[in-house]
This record gives C-alpha cells, structure tokens and sequence, in this order.
C-alpha cells in the first residue's frame, strides 16, 4: 500500500479524495488525524508542520506545499532525505499574474488617491499618464513573475525583470544579479515584488532599496510580509520617495487592527488574496506529480534546500 497524507480544510480534503480515488486509485489518500498505517505513507501535502505530524510518518518521502512558497514550513522539522515540493498550478499562477496587472494599473491610475478623496469628499484630478509612459520592474523571475510579464505585456507599459540568475522574457529587458540591481530599481516606476523569501531577501523592501528608485515609485508586494520593512515604507511614503503601495501580505497576518497599513491612504491591502491555490486544479497538479515520482521522474517545482526555492 502506498498513501498520501492531507493536512488541511475538511472541503479540500473530501474533494481531493474523490479525485483520486478515480483517478489514481493505487495511491490512497488519508486525511490527518486519520493516517491508518502510518507505514504506507510516503507522501505527505500540507501548508504548515508540527513536531507531532513529522514524528507518525517514518516512511516520509516527498513533502508537497499547499502554496508557491514554503517559507510557511518549519523544514527543521523535516528529515534531510525527505525532498521538498512547491505548488506550481494554473490557479495560483493566474490568479497571481491577475493580481498583478490589477494592481499595477490600480497604482498607474492612482486610485489610492482616488478613494481617498471620494471618502473626504473631494474632487481633484491628477495627472494621467498613458502605459507607455510607465516602467513596470518585476522581481522575481520563477513562474509567477514569468505569468505576470505575460498578463503586463498587452496593456503597454515598459517591462523590466530582475532575478537572482539570468533569465531571457521576450518583451522584457532582464537584470540578474546584485551587479545589476541598481540599474533595474533605477528605471522601475511600479515595483512588483514577487521573490521568494530566503534569508537573503528578507527585508529587501527597504529604505536602501526605495531610495534606488526614482522619486515617487510604487510598490506592489504580493510575495511575502518578511519582503518589507514596514517601518520604511511608511518613512518613504512621508518623504514622497514611494508615491501608494498596494500590499497582499504582512509581516503579521491577519494585520492587527491597529496598524497604521489599515488606515493609511496611500497603501491598499488584501487580505493575502493574491495567488490562490484552487482546489479544482490544484488538485490535478497533484495527482501528476504522484505519477512522475511512482515513474521515477523529476517534480516540477522540487526545492533546493540551500537556495530555500
């Protein structure tokens, strides 16, 4: 007997077992606490890890995330053999790459502005630029940064990427490196920051890095809260260095109702919406994978444990 372990809502749980009891019947699926044998498992999915969940399963193999990232996970709670997979599906990666171009014509066309003087009662008018007139820097050049070129692409605005490693986007102008960071931040109008969180890119979103934009930037993170230093942001909006900011993630979730993200003017927030994993496609994603290891092949989306993606 060979089983996969979910961890997670009873809806997606109950949804993803009759999936695979149709269509890979040779792997059963157990939902945590219920693991029967915990000898038969050897796959285990899930968004977060206890001491407890690791300890029943002896036979671990292959972790799957429930998300793109995993920063989520407590890997010191994984054995070194156990290989690490993210979620890579058509859900997140389109709701993602929507939650981009929403995001970034939301600031081009300055709607925090907007929404705060409808809440005021004003009337004022800005300036408005057309897409052209307009850089949009991605940074973070995986999937999701790929598929958020690609939605950008048709509204026109100038497309820059930076990523660790090179990469080559058509349509795209691509900076790679710490050498060519300057160089990107300093054409980048609109920031979109979909990195994943390493130790190296913690805090990224900082004063350093905002005051390499040109004045009045803005940002979109959709990554990860660990990405920006909140303190900041707030001095670079009062300073006019950052114009608005549009955030989907937070250093604490949910946000405390305190917080000054709440009811600044300049800054939109969701409720970490951006990519979400769909329970009817993410599913298939899945139950792939599960035939690509039973056959011996390579995981899309396998992380490497000293880069941390």
């Amino acid at each position: 007997m060979i089983a996969i372990l979910h961890v997670g809502p009873s809806e997606r749980a109950s949804a993803w077992q009759a999936e695979f009891r149709h269509a890979l019947p040779e792997v059963e699926f157990r939902c945590w606490p219920e693991i029967g044998d915990a000898r038969d498992i050897r796959y285990l999915v899930a968004w977060t890890l206890s001491p407890q969940l690791i300890a029943a399963l002896p036979r671990l193999e292959v972790l799957f995330s429930i998300g793109a990232g995993i920063d989520q996970l407590d890997l010191s709670l994984v054995p070194e053999h156990v290989r690490i997979v993210r979620m890579i599906e058509p859900g997140i990666t389109t709701t993602m790459a929507q939650y981009v171009a929403a995001s970034v014509l939301a600031l081009h066309r300055d709607l925090p502005f907007y929404i705060e003087a409808q809440r005021r009662g004003g009337w004022t008018q800005l300036p408005t630029l057309l897409c052209e007139e307009r850089s949009v820097g991605v940074m973070g050049l995986g999937e999701l940064g790929r598929a958020a070129l690609t939605m950008l692409a048709p509204l026109g605005f100038r497309l820059r990427g930076w990523n660790r490693s090179p990469r080559r986007i058509e349509g795209a102008e691509c900076f790679s490196g710490a050498g060519e960071l300057d160089a990107f931040l300093g054409g980048t109008d609109i920031l979109v920051c979909l990195l994943p969180l390493t130790d190296e890119t913690r805090g990224i979103l900082s004063r350093d890095l905002f005051d390499r934009l040109p004045h009045g930037a803005r940002l979109v993170n959709a990554a990860r809260g660990g990405h920006l230093v909140e303190d900041d942001l707030l001095a670079a909006l009062d300073e006019g260095r950052i114009a608005s900011a549009m955030l989907d993630v937070s250093q604490v979730e949910p946000l405390p109702q305190d917080h000054p993200f709440r009811t600044d003017p300049r800054i939109l927030v969701t409720p970490h919406v951006a990519g979400v994993t769909r329970i009817e496609t993410a599913v298939h994603t899945l139950i792939e994978n599960l035939r690509r290891d039973l056959a011996g092949q390579a995981l899309p989306g396998e992380v490497d444990r000293k880069r941390g993606y």
